[in-house]
């Protein structure tokens, strides 16, 4: 069945039923989306897996408590949820963030806000939720370290496609790295994250505020956010967001050279989800030359 007909289909059988027509949108890696026109009311965003929910049953219920913390603890815009459950997420419509310096300057206080206000004396979430289709492991810490290391690295050892991409020079070499994760990083504490920040996942409300999309929460580093927006291609007009957001939470000046290592964290995710992995493999693997083994 075509995505668009798919997401009518499953619309109606959640009791919305005035929908006129659905257009499939891109962008999303996981799960279809589509923006479906309604006679009744506004226009909605909403998406769906293609197929049976499966092992990610509640992956769109944790979507949309994710979204709530991050309005309700963090302050930050994001779209209202319509309807969650097992098959859909259906949330008002956002829209494209603009093309300005301004927009991130502005959603670089945003976010330095959410990092600084939400201090937690503890790593984890009060449940495991979704980074993708995949569960991310979210079980209470007091170690930092330990928690990125056992929850955020080799969590994803096991999983089929990292164990058929990574041989054992490179398992053995990601242990060694969070051995050594206390000299590579510095001890901060654990603040709400967006846990999928890139910038595909910033749009804009209506009257111009970044909003965010697609979370998987978690109290963790601050960084784990800003990895992922610095090595993912952030565009051109966001360059002075990394000064801003820099500036008003006091990072030194070294924060730079360790975002491929807080990245490791998302690459491994990519790596354990798609065939295509657009060549984060070969990242690891250069992430992980240092802790290989001397012959």
């Amino acid at each position: 069945m075509p995505p668009a007909e798919l997401l009518a289909e499953r619309l109606s059988r959640a009791g919305i039923r005035d929908v006129v027509s659905v257009a499939a949108v891109s962008g999303g890696l996981a799960a279809l989306a589509g923006i479906a026109h309604r006679e009744d009311a506004p226009p909605v965003f909403v998406k769906g897996f293609a197929d049976a929910p499966g092992d990610a049953g509640d992956a769109f219920v944790a979507e949309a408590e994710g979204l709530a913390a991050l309005r309700e603890l963090g302050g930050l815009a994001t779209p209202e949820v319509i309807l969650a459950n097992q098959e859909l997420l259906v949330l008002s419509l956002l829209r494209p963030r603009p093309r300005s310096e301004a927009f991130w300057e502005q959603f670089a206080h945003a976010l330095a806000h959410l990092h600084t206000s939400t201090v937690h004396p503890r790593f984890g979430w009060h449940r495991d939720n979704w980074l993708g289709r995949r569960p991310q492991l979210n079980t209470w810490a007091d170690d930092g370290f330990a928690f990125f290391a056992e929850r955020r690295l080799l969590r994803w050892l096991p999983e089929p496609r990292v164990g058929a991409a990574l041989g054992p020079a490179d398992r053995a070499a990601l242990e060694r790295l969070c051995d050594r994760l206390p000299e590579l990083l510095p001890d901060r504490p654990a603040c709400l994250t967006h846990g999928d920040l890139w910038a595909q996942n910033v749009l804009a409300t209506v009257d111009g505020r970044a909003a965010l999309i697609d979370p998987a929460v978690s109290y963790t580093w601050a960084e784990v956010d800003l990895a992922h927006l610095w090595i993912t291609a952030p565009p051109p007009e966001s360059r002075r967001f990394f000064d801003v957001y820099a500036e008003l939470t006091g990072l030194d000046d070294d924060w730079p050279a360790r975002m491929p290592i807080v990245q490791l964290r998302q690459h491994l995710a990519v790596l354990a989800q798609f065939d295509d992995d657009w060549g984060v493999a070969e990242t690891i693997r250069a992430t992980l030359a240092p802790f290989r083994a001397r012959a």
